[in-house]
């Protein structure tokens, strides 16, 4: 059973499981230091990327900081 989230913008289905799981999911390594993640407009602390379940209908935002100025 897979679930729909907007991911970045887009609706999109995926497999039941964590934030951390949906990193995998999506070919992301979970450990690179310069991600961050919300959920439904809330930062969530890396720790919790494990235990975060993703429910449907969830808004994720995967974001890569970009050096500038």
């Amino acid at each position: 059973m897979s679930l729909n989230i907007n991911l970045n913008g887009e609706t999109t289905r995926v497999e039941p499981g964590t934030l951390q799981d949906l990193l995998q999911q999506r070919g992301i390594d979970p450990t690179a230091r310069r991600i961050a993640i919300a959920r439904n407009g809330a930062l969530v602390k890396r720790a919790s990327w494990s235990e975060e379940a993703l429910a449907e209908g969830d808004r994720i935002e995967i974001v890569r900081p970009l050096a500038g100025g």
